[in-house]
């Protein structure tokens, strides 16, 4: 059995050489390379800083006296420095805006002498399939600029692995990425087409890497343009194909290869109240959708979706369906799904946590499963169908004890590690808040009751703190929670060049 593995390019970019004469002295002028420190959370003891590393990416210079380049090149970062080419300085730059969900980022640099002599580059369209395209970057942390050169194969939606959630219009270039290569300019006919972005490494899929098409980056530049970045909108529903002709025919509809069939409808999304499992949709804003959820949309056959991600937040998108057969029309007011949130990777936050008597609570998500290997089934099943069994109603927050720092008042409870809170003392704990003022009730005893049928686990008050300074001494815990997903604190920048 083959197995693939997407490869985020977390350091440089992969380059191109040029089949349509790429101005080259123009893009050494607007390509820059950039340095970032950067610190990685430790979900197994949050209250540490976490372990520092070092990445080498790339981004090119835009309107604005901005630079612009892939968000995981700057994501957890503590310190960046941006180098032009041929000139020694490394500058120090601050991120002015972050899209974790379609990977891109703009930075800016404060120092007058950087921008001497810098050309901003203009973006293009669509490049067509079977064109070639050139990258410039710095791949595997060099620092002489390289290039690259690859064909066009395939413009789809695809997974953007550096949330793990989102799905957007991507663009495969017949290309090797090497990891490490992120963040410069794609070129055709000299303008930028994309921004490299990942790739495939696999037993079958080589030499085949994905950039961001300009669609995604225009939207970018427009959301941001208020100050704020307002994340992609979601209809927040699942829904299935209907070109099944016993199925069709099921529903009472029509042999014209028209409708999707609504599945789930996430009570926490825009539809929630508009929509119901069962419905038919048969068009969105006018444009009619296929049984294969393909729509024909300015001039081109796309994924129904695709006509939701170029929306903002508080647009609105009009659906026409049917409902038991009859037909009916809605007006959805869009905006995002929180209840995704949780799936996908986190950045530039400290984990959220509390610690009590040496027992480690944690709020569920996909990087503390992937620090702590958790296999246990119940967690697994409660994060697979967090969304879709809209699980989230009754649990916001799925809040797992997950380590246990030995201590003689905890004495024999390890066998409750990776077990999902119910309940403390008879109230329901939904959130990591609930859990910390449950803790700070006066009380005899704590009865903290786990989901399933095993029996509590029971901690003495006045022996917990009796051990609390223990604890803390012994295993270097300077703060027992953290409830806020706030930042961590970052250093000022000064805005005089360093070399």
């Amino acid at each position: 059995m083959h197995r693939f593995r997407f490869l985020i390019c977390a350091l440089a970019l992969f380059i191109v050489a040029d089949a349509h004469g790429q101005p080259n002295g123009q893009i050494q002028s607007s390509l820059v390379r950039i340095t970032s420190t950067e610190v990685e959370p430790d979900y197994r003891a949050p209250w540490n800083s976490g372990s520092i590393g070092r990445g080498v990416g790339a981004g090119f210079v835009i309107d604005g006296q901005r630079i612009l380049t892939n968000a995981h090149v700057v994501s957890n970062s503590r310190y960046l420095t941006v180098e032009r080419e041929g000139d020694p300085n490394k500058y120090p730059a601050t991120v002015l805006f972050v899209a974790h969900d379609c990977d891109l980022a703009l930075l800016q640099v404060a120092a007058p002498n950087f921008w001497k002599g810098m050309k901003p580059l203009s973006f293009g369209g669509i490049p067509a399939l079977e064109s070639t395209v050139s990258a410039y970057g710095y791949p595997i942390g060099g620092e002489r600029m390289s290039v690259t050169t690859g064909i066009v194969s395939r413009i789809d939606f695809n997974l953007y692995t550096h949330s793990a959630i989102d799905s957007h219009l991507a663009i495969q270039i017949s290309a090797q990425i090497n990891p490490g290569n992120s963040g410069g300019p794609v070129m055709q006919t000299g303008k930028v087409v994309g921004v490299a972005f990942q790739g495939y490494s696999g037993d079958i899929a080589q030499g085949v890497a994905y950039m961001i098409p300009t669609p995604v980056i225009r939207r970018f530049l427009k959301d941001i343009e208020d100050g704020h970045y307002d994340r992609y909108v979601d209809l927040g529903i699942t829904y299935s194909k209907l070109q099944n002709p016993a199925q069709r025919h099921y529903l009472g509809l029509k042999d014209d290869d028209r409708g999707v069939l609504v599945g789930t409808v996430i009570d926490a999304g825009p539809c929630g109240k508009l929509l119901q499992t069962g419905d038919v949709l048969l068009s969105i804003d006018g444009y009619p959708i296929a049984s294969d959820a393909f729509v024909e949309y300015e001039g081109e056959r796309v994924q129904m979706p695709e006509v939701v991600e170029r929306k903002f937040k508080g647009d609105t998108v009009k659906l026409d369906l049917l409902r038991n057969q009859q037909p009916m029309s809605v007006v959805v007011t869009l905006g995002s799904v929180w209840p995704y949130f949780m799936q996908g990777h986190s950045y530039d936050i400290r984990p959220r946590y509390v610690l009590y008597g040496g027992l480690l609570f944690q709020p569920m998500s996909l990087d503390l499963l992937e620090a702590y290997r958790i296999s246990d089934l119940r967690v697994r099943h409660f994060f697979d169908f967090f969304v879709t069994e809209q699980i989230y109603l009754q649990h916001p927050e799925v809040i797992i004890l997950t380590n246990i720092l030995p201590d003689p008042t905890n004495t024999y409870l390890m066998p409750f590690r990776s077990s999902i809170v119910d309940e403390i003392n008879g109230q329901k704990i939904g959130t990591l808040q609930d859990l910390a003022r449950a803790f700070e009730q006066p009380a005899d005893r704590f009865v903290v009751k786990m989901i399933g049928d095993g029996p509590p686990l029971v901690l003495d008050p006045k022996q917990v703190e009796g051990a609390r300074e223990r604890i803390k001494t012994r295993y270097n815990v300077f703060q027992e929670q953290n409830l806020d997903e706030q930042p961590p604190a970052k250093p000022a920048v000064a805005a005089q060049t360093h070399s």
